[in-house]
């Protein structure tokens, strides 16, 4: 059986968008366990990386439109603050089905990068904090790292308080 492309070069759409955009960035891979409680904080301790400093990628449901906050592994989502600052009134999470299609990554590695329908994103404005974050590469067991600056222009995500603790 021949392997596709993306198999032989351990490629994903992620990793594929911010090498076609030029950004400068390192790759992270990591055993992953799936009996790991958090995925975040799962990588962020295989990494040993400061949770902070690693970013989880969430999909919610803003007014009936799906939309991607990333937030650091160490809080959680403010549903609030994460649809005041897309513009609309109510948030709610997304169903997991829903993200995994529209977004075309399974749950615990949904990237914010090389989703296969771009959404409305949200990046907690914490990421301003680090000179660089990891986030995920669009696999359990893998993150990319780069600087928030060019995560936030990838994505054209909005930078705003977004995160709870």
């Amino acid at each position: 059986m021949k392997k596709s492309k993306k198999q032989q070069s351990g490629s994903t759409p992620a990793i594929t968008a911010l090498e076609k955009a030029g950004t400068d960035f390192t790759v992270h891979a990591y055993e992953h366990d799936p009996a790991a409680p958090s995925y975040g904080e799962e990588a962020a301790q295989a990494l040993g990386v400061a949770p902070e400093r690693v970013f989880k990628t969430l999909v919610a449901d803003v007014d009936g439109a799906l939309t991607v906050a990333v937030v650091p592994v160490s809080g959680s989502l403010d549903l609030k603050a994460l649809a005041a600052a897309v513009g609309g009134k109510r948030a709610a999470m997304a169903d997991p089905a829903a993200a995994e299609r529209t977004t075309g990554y399974v749950r615990g590695g949904i990237s914010p990068l090389g989703q296969r329908k771009r959404l409305p994103t949200a990046l907690d404005a914490s990421a301003r904090n680090h000179p660089t974050i990891c986030v995920s590469a669009g696999r359990r067991g893998l993150e990319v790292e780069l600087s928030p600056a060019d995560l936030a222009a990838l994505t054209g995500a909005v930078v705003a308080p977004i995160a709870r603790g």
